[in-house]
């Protein structure tokens, strides 16, 4: 899955404006990801227990460690529309990550990662996935085992964020070992 470019898509959000306002403003993908390193991290749902539990919060306290190893944004997305959105980030106190409403699913589909959740009575929903993006490419990604509609499991081991933070570490010392100066 690594190696291609990312989905070029409108995300719907709804932003404040300098009165306090709120509206609609279209986003797309060049306005998050274009000239940037980015850690994208896709989840079922918002306010779900793995999300909202240890998902979320846990890389809102390793965005620093992140930023360390030169990653300039972390973004939550997840299918649902960017009211839910906004309530969750606001409810887990967001300062750092970011959250990116897909509402419709669209970037989720073009990605491969769509799911039926039905048996959950969700409807269609990420698969939890994570993916390491420089400048609109994929350069990595962490997929969670047993990808498959009405999943009765929601597995959550290789996109906790401890675990990616080890794994680039570890390929910046096997870089730094490989490579001859």
């Amino acid at each position: 899955m690594d190696g291609f470019k990312i989905p070029n898509v409108i995300f719907r959000t709804r932003v404040k404006d300098e009165e306090g306002n709120f509206g609609w403003k279209n986003m797309t993908t060049d306005n998050y990801f274009k000239g940037k390193s980015v850690i994208l991290f896709s989840l079922p749902g918002a306010f779900t227990p793995t999300c909202s539990t240890y998902q979320l919060p846990n890389f809102e306290k390793m965005y620093a460690d992140f930023s360390l190893q030169g990653i300039d944004e972390v973004y939550c997305m997840s299918v649902n529309d960017s009211f839910v959105m906004n309530a969750w980030a606001k409810d887990q106190k967001l300062e750092n990550v970011k959250v990116i409403p897909d509402g419709s699913g669209e970037f989720t589909r073009q990605m491969g990662m769509l799911v039926k959740k039905d048996n959950l009575g969700f409807g269609y929903r990420s698969w939890r996935y994570a993916a390491l993006i420089e400048d609109c490419m994929v350069k990595k990604t962490w997929v969670e085992e047993g990808k498959m509609d009405n999943c009765p499991d929601d597995p959550y081991s290789v996109t906790d964020p401890a675990y990616i933070h080890k794994d680039l570490l570890d390929g910046i010392e096997w870089f730094i070992k490989t490579v001859r100066w």
